[in-house]
């Protein structure tokens, strides 16, 4: 059982270490980072089963982030858990660092590059495919933008899920609504996202996107009826965590100044405070 404080303090600190990476790279997507903070920390500190000492474990649960710009949260927590050392993360974005600006897969605990969307779930059903074919009882999380969604190959992935009754499959939708030129209802309507994922034949549970405890138990329930998948509508805030950033579009790909920077490490430095 994991402690609940524990969690929320995994988190914030997630929050200081990805800023201080973007900061001092110079480059890096703040707002999408900080609103999937939560889910990275529910998944891994709360729920997968992985082994940072052994990352090709073959019966380990999979993990791939088809949001792959957001990398930032994803390199920190990885870094923490120990699949690679934590002083590699002031490499980010530099020359020859293999911290790269998307998932790169020669970093240890990564399944797979991604950054062009819609990618991470296809390849994520042939992962639970897969296990279903070999027995294995492993299950495949894969994160997605609710920009994503906008992507054909989202769909055609959901129903191959659907078909071939992967319920070892949960996918996740970081739904902040917002994306790189506005919000989603404006770029791409994909309202009523619940009722299309159902029509596909998935499960749809919704939940508080940035409550790291109800993400944790959300998790563990899945899947919540046999021979489907698993979708879970994560409701996030883009920026949690920095209040300049919060549900500023803006903020989808911006580095903090110096100013912005010592405000955003200040707020979260007290969010820590508070959790001791």
């Amino acid at each position: 059982m994991v402690d609940d404080l524990f969690l929320k303090r995994k988190a914030a600190q997630i929050r200081k270490d990805l800023i201080k990476m973007i900061y001092e790279a110079g480059t890096g997507h703040t707002g999408s980072s900080l609103s999937n903070t939560d889910i990275l920390t529910a998944l891994y500190y709360g729920v997968m089963n992985v082994d940072p000492k052994n990352p090709n474990w073959e019966d380990r649960d999979r993990y791939v982030q088809s949001k792959g710009h957001a990398v930032e949260s994803y390199w920190a927590v990885l870094a923490d858990k120990g699949f690679f050392p934590k002083d590699e993360l002031s490499t980010f974005s530099q020359f020859n660092s293999r911290l790269i600006g998307h998932p790169n897969n020669k970093v240890p605990g990564v399944e797979m590059n991604t950054g062009a969307l819609g990618h991470g779930l296809s390849i994520s059903v042939g992962m639970a495919l897969a296990a279903k074919m070999d027995n294995k009882a492993y299950r495949v999380y894969t994160l997605m933008g609710d920009g994503e969604q906008a992507e054909g190959s989202v769909w055609e992935a959901a129903m191959s899920a659907s078909q071939y009754k992967l319920d070892n499959l949960i996918g996740i939708i970081d739904r902040n609504r917002l994306q790189i030129t506005g919000s989603t209802s404006d770029v791409m309507s994909n309202e009523p996202l619940d009722e299309k994922w159902r029509s596909f034949g998935w499960e749809v549970v919704e939940v508080d996107g940035n409550d790291v405890v109800e993400l944790v138990n959300t998790f563990k329930k899945a899947p919540y009826a046999s021979g489907k998948p698993t979708l879970v509508l994560a409701n996030t805030v883009k920026g949690k965590g920095v209040s300049l950033a919060e549900n500023v579009a803006g903020w989808h790909h911006k580095v903090p100044s110096q100013e912005e920077y010592e405000q955003a490490m200040g707020e979260l430095t007290k969010q820590l405070e508070v959790l001791q």
